[in-house]
């Protein structure tokens, strides 16, 4: 009789490692599989036992690929796509794709372009299940690093060498004003005119907070030369805000498309304020990423984010 692994030939448990790979978790791995802990932890070691090589650098419930599992994990996904294949060619059907993974977004890319992605995803691969959760850019990175999300969508980069980042859009920062304010009858507004008026801000942490401070600095000026009114957590309450009065704001043209349509908002070039960015993808590169990740960053590639008009 054959013995199972052709005599040491085959690798044994590739499915559970490219799990546990992919959730940077054997516990996560194991619930995926309906395992228990010490099952994954057992077909791990036999697969190391196999190579004679360590697979994961264990880090506090956590774990991470090493070298040598980084190379096998790219041959592991080649086998199990002809497994895919095989039983497609034989059973002449295409399992659905299923699968799950999270994903942190930053306000704007989060509240205005994340919704619309995640229908049209959800068309092409109804199976799919993402879970979304909308906070600042620095917190949306923290979260990618640690492993607690498989991709982030942020308003602007930070200098980590953990992260990398893909384009995602482009976004222009608006000045915008309440209909009564005087600042709605001028075409044009200076920095020094802006100074004299109560601004209401996104919080620090945020990508267009971050923005914000950037453009000043290349104006020559900084926070401290404005009237800041209130430091708000979301761009929905800054909105409010400026409806009520309360001051001026700076916001991106994805969070205030439909106000500037009704005329509940009116925008107001500042002339030596020059407020563009591009907004992210950010993924861990010590990581990688499981197949529904996979699809979505695919998908983004194949379907531009269009830019809306200032």
């Amino acid at each position: 009789m054959e013995s199972a692994d052709r005599d040491g030939l085959q690798l044994p448990h590739l499915e559970t490692f490219s799990k546990a790979a992919e959730l940077s978790s054997f516990t996560a791995a194991a619930k995926a599989l309906r395992l228990t802990q010490a099952a994954v932890s057992q077909r791990v070691q036999a697969l190391e036992r196999a190579l004679d090589k360590s697979l994961f650098e264990r880090r506090g419930g956590r774990v991470l690929l090493t070298e040598a599992g980084r190379k096998l994990y790219a041959y592991a996904q080649r086998i199990l796509d002809l497994h895919q294949e095989a039983r497609k060619e034989i059973t002449g059907h295409e399992p659905p794709v299923v699968g799950e993974f999270e994903i942190a977004a930053s306000s704007v890319p989060g509240e205005h372009l994340l919704p619309a992605l995640l229908s049209d995803l959800g068309q092409k691969y109804p199976h799919l299940r993402v879970r979304a959760a909308v906070s600042d850019s620095m917190a949306v990175m923290a979260q990618v690093e640690r492993g607690e999300v498989s991709v982030g969508l942020v308003g602007r980069k930070a200098d980590n060498p953990h992260l990398e980042f893909r384009f995602l859009a482009s976004d222009r920062m608006i000045l915008v004003v309440q209909p009564s304010n005087a600042f709605a009858k001028k075409k044009k507004v200076t920095v020094g005119q802006l100074a004299a008026q109560p601004i209401i801000l996104r919080e620090a942490g945020s990508g267009l907070r971050h923005c914000f401070e950037k453009s000043l600095e290349r104006a020559g000026r900084a926070l401290t030369d404005l009237r800041v009114a209130l430091e708000l957590g979301s761009n929905e309450a800054i909105k409010r805000a400026v409806l009520r009065g309360v001051g001026l704001a700076v916001l991106s043209r994805y969070a205030v498309q439909e106000e500037l349509a009704s005329g509940r908002l009116k925008a107001v070039v500042v002339s030596d304020l020059h407020c563009d960015r591009d907004m992210y993808i950010v993924a861990d590169r010590r990581r990688v990423l499981p197949l529904p990740a996979r699809l979505f960053l695919h998908f983004l590639e194949a379907h531009p984010i269009a830019v809306p008009n200032p």
